[in-house]
């Protein structure tokens, strides 16, 4: 089992910057997959990023390309997702979920085993 607590959210303008942060713990010495969902209000959750154990690979929703950046940190077992250039559409409950490594990054939130609680993200105009 893999616990994962998220933290960062908060309140910022249009045009700002926040960093989320998802701190695992648990059976941690497996390697995970890491990714990141968001969930709107009456909107399903959909994909943000994803990131594999070592790194080497991310893969982003063509919506948040060029403004966000997944990272992790395998020493602290902490994965990180900045957020830059916001915008008010960027809007949601994000969500930390993790799956045992896998060859192709999940981008479908039936693909992750476990998940954080969320936090909120709001962006204003």
């Amino acid at each position: 089992q893999v616990q994962l607590v998220e933290s960062g959210g908060g309140l910022v303008q249009a045009g700002g910057s926040l960093r989320l942060s998802c701190a695992a713990s648990g059976r941690t010495s497996s390697s995970y997959t890491m990714g990141w969902f968001r969930q709107a209000p009456g909107k399903e959750r959909e994909f943000v990023a994803a990131i594999t154990w070592s790194g080497g690979v991310t893969n982003y929703a063509t919506s948040v390309k060029g403004r966000f950046t997944i990272s992790r940190d395998n020493v602290k077992n902490t994965r990180y997702l900045q957020m830059n250039s916001l915008k008010p559409e960027d809007t949601a409950v994000y969500y930390c979920a993790a799956v045992r490594q896998t060859i192709v990054i999940p981008t479908v939130a039936s693909g992750y085993d476990y998940w954080g609680q969320g936090t909120q993200v709001t962006v204003s105009s």
